[in-house]
């Protein structure tokens, strides 16, 4: 990532965390203050922003609102037996993003990871600080840190591997995390799970970038119509956030639901996406 890129990041990353903030309070931030907050000019950050996220920092906002998952039930709904029926499952998946994935044997997730060597870093996102880790086969796990701290995600992400080695890499895991961020190159994920969570992040998978499903209908697309409270405990489950979309499931009323890392952050995921999808 270059110096000015690398700027750019991270006024982006601040003035989300404005957004957000102001969002908490119910305000509206207009142009002028919130690129004063940033030390552009209104003309300057309008351009960067909408660069950056596809849209005005005013239309950002609004997709922030509060029936903003309302609104996303019922226009940008997809039931994932459509998306399966015109080839977005699995490999497939990530209209806008390069990925290839494979899941681990049931014997090794079932002894805790044990004989894997895990290689972790820390990157910068539009969503604030993430925990990266990954194995040699890809990305295993992706932890945003901006409402928990680095000590709990850390802690989080091993305690679902225990018997796992674990070493500090960034270097191994960047090109992963560069096509992640849209900086070319393909992102490559291995998913380490029960069979079942498995099953339900490659329905994941197929949710359309801008869109959203339900718990049910994820139930319904894995064969399993009653099971849908198991199917949120392994949404929440799922390792890799943002990659394999969790954000992208809420409840049947539109309500967000919960979210592992916090919801601010699935709500800026989710206005983020709904932003540039519509803008493309």
């Amino acid at each position: 990532m270059s110096t000015e890129t690398s700027y750019h990041f991270q006024v982006m990353r601040r003035a989300l965390d404005e957004i957000d903030a102001a969002q908490e309070a119910g305000e509206l931030l207009s142009l002028e203050g919130l690129s004063s907050r940033m030390n552009m000019s209104p003309a300057h950050f309008q351009r960067l922003f909408s660069q950056w996220v596809g849209v005005s920092p005013k239309r950002y906002q609004q997709y922030l609102a509060l029936g903003q998952a309302k609104a996303l039930l019922r226009e940008s709904f997809t039931t994932l037996e459509a998306a399966d029926a015109i080839g977005l499952s699995g490999s497939s998946r990530l209209h806008d993003m390069f990925l290839r994935w494979e899941a681990m044997t049931p014997g090794t997730y079932a002894k805790g990871g044990e004989g894997l060597e895990i290689y972790y870093g820390w990157f910068d996102t539009p969503f604030g600080e993430s925990l990266a880790m990954g194995t040699r086969k890809g990305l295993c796990g992706l932890a945003f840190t901006s409402e928990t701290g680095r000590d709990a995600a850390m802690e989080d992400m091993r305690s679902r591997w225990p018997a796992a080695t674990y070493r500090e890499d960034p270097e191994t895991l960047s090109p992963w995390m560069e096509a992640a961020l849209g900086n070319g190159g393909e992102a490559q994920l291995h998913l380490i799970g029960a069979p079942f969570q498995i099953k339900v992040w490659e329905a994941l998978l197929s949710i359309p970038t801008g869109q959203v499903t339900t718990y049910s209908e994820i139930a319904g697309a894995i064969g399993n119509p009653r099971a849908v409270r198991a199917v949120g405990t392994a949404v929440g489950r799922n390792p890799v956030s943002w990659l394999i979309p969790c954000h992208r499931a809420i409840r049947k009323d539109g309500d967000l639901g919960g979210y592992h890392w916090g919801l601010p952050v699935k709500r800026a995921l989710l206005a983020w996406e709904s932003a540039r999808a519509e803008a493309g």
